[in-house]
């Protein structure tokens, strides 16, 4: 099946197009649904112990990471407000399935809480906001999917092994996501291509809504893939089939290939290749200091997530001239692709409610979408502030320097997966300063370091009470 998959043609693209195929569509589909299944059936013969019930919270981050129903479907009658009543229905009945799950396997709440005070904190603090935002009713629906991705991660923490849980919904979602992001570039060109409105380039968007969508989708799956390849060259995770790892290494250059885009220095996102590569820094940086037996307190990895913090709000009020190195080693113009024009366009705004925000998902709306002629910032930290203020900024941050604790004192006990934790955190954080990733519980990036870091409590609890 690897093979027959391998005819899709993994050739280079030529003058940004892809070259017209000789497989029909739909056997394409066949061939790409079959090795899809093929792939799934040897993740469950890696985590036999998965409980069916894990497809809801995967579920769950296949819907995160592509497009919403309605488009694939392409459904019309959403707006920006309210979204379109099929993805309503579907996120509602996602919520009364994880609460029925929680229900029946009587998970303890107040354990959950107490070990996430900061996550805590930070969903009553939204849900607050609401009393402020000018359209209170959207917010509220818009504050029921940041508490869905609480719940999605407390199932998973429910689960028998919570962390086995996690690596499970990884492998699945990259097994299922890539190879069809693959497909519909190269055979569904209506749904996997976009067209820039303001240059005309083509680029590859696969899955996702955009091209930064995808691009955030490879970077998890390289980082992830190249992470469990190597770990299993150091003796876990045995292969459950004597080609597991050539498989795993065709799906690792099928990400490669998609992540470079059609061609172009426009086509691919320069945010996710240096988060991607600050993340292997920093991986390999953790392997030398265990080489040399050099053990690195808390302070220091915190310290580094407050710097990237504060260097990515410094970015905002500067104007991105802090950036101009960057902009220079990435070949982007001096506006990092008009993306200091959007921030002087949207911070004077963010300031005339600098403390509270607007509330949560209070901001982008119809008019202000019509009125600032964008739909994003191109900064989770703006829109942290435009949302939720600075008030907001601080409870994130100190929901992020909690998960970055929990996963330092991982070093000791699971040394592979504290690290693992610790470079996503810091891969999100980079990739925040000119993208949007941490504004939202919902966003693939910021909803893996959530399932770390909830996922992560019933093995230290169980570690104190030993």
């Amino acid at each position: 099946m690897l093979f027959v998959f391998a005819g899709l043609h993994l050739d280079c693209v030529n003058n940004a197009s892809v070259r017209v195929n000789s497989l029909p569509p739909i056997l394409a589909l066949i061939l790409c649904t079959a090795f899809v299944l093929f792939l799934l059936r040897l993740e469950r013969k890696q985590s036999p112990e998965m409980t069916r019930i894990l497809w809801i919270p995967t579920i769950w981050m296949l819907y995160t990471a592509s497009k919403p129903l309605s488009v694939w479907l392409l459904q019309s009658g959403a707006d920006v407000e309210s979204g379109s009543p099929l993805d309503r229905a579907f996120l509602l009945a996602l919520i009364c399935i994880s609460l029925s799950i929680l229900t029946r396997r009587k998970y303890n709440w107040h354990a959950a809480m107490k070990e996430n005070a900061w996550l805590v904190v930070l969903i009553i603090f939204m849900l607050v906001s609401i009393l402020w935002s000018d359209i209170p009713y959207i917010s509220f629906k818009r504050w029921t999917r940041e508490f869905q991705a609480v719940l999605m991660a407390f199932v998973v923490h429910s689960e028998p092994s919570p962390r086995q849980a996690m690596e499970s919904i990884l492998r699945r979602t990259i097994y299922i996501l890539i190879p069809f992001s693959w497909l519909l570039i190269k055979y569904f060109p209506m749904y996997g291509r976009l067209y820039s409105g303001w240059s005309g380039g083509e680029q590859w968007i696969g899955v996702a809504l955009q091209k930064n969508g995808l691009c955030r989708l490879c970077l998890i799956a390289i980082f992830f893939l190249i992470w469990s390849l190597i770990r299993r060259r150091q003796g876990h995770n045995p292969p459950v089939w004597k080609y597991q790892t050539h498989t795993e290494i065709f799906v690792l250059i099928i990400t490669l290939r998609l992540m470079g885009g059609p061609g172009g220095s426009l086509s691919y996102s320069a945010t996710a290749n240096t988060a991607l590569g600050v993340g292997f820094l920093v991986y390999l940086g953790f392997h030398l200091l265990k080489k040399f037996r050099i053990n690195l307190g808390a302070s220091i990895p915190m310290a580094i997530v407050a710097i990237i913090i504060i260097f990515g709000i410094v970015t905002l009020f500067a104007g991105g001239s802090n950036l101009k190195f960057y902009v220079s080693s990435v070949n982007r113009d001096p506006t990092l692709t008009e993306r200091t024009e959007i921030w002087a366009l949207l911070l004077p705004v963010a300031m005339q409610r600098p403390i509270l925000g607007r509330g949560v998902g209070g901001f982008w709306t119809t008019r202000t979408i019509t009125e600032f002629i964008v739909r994003e910032s191109h900064s989770g930290y703006l829109d942290v502030l435009l949302n939720l203020g600075f008030v907001g900024i601080l409870l994130v941050s100190s929901f992020l320097l909690s998960s970055c604790r929990k996963a330092h004192r991982e070093l000791s006990y699971d040394f592979d997966w504290a690290v693992f934790w610790i470079c996503f955190l810091i891969m999100a954080l980079v990739h925040n300063i000119t993208e949007t990733s941490i504004d939202t519980l919902t966003s693939q990036l910021t909803a893996i370091i959530l399932f770390l870091t909830v996922s992560s409590a019933s093995v230290y609890s169980h570690r104190k009470q030993i």
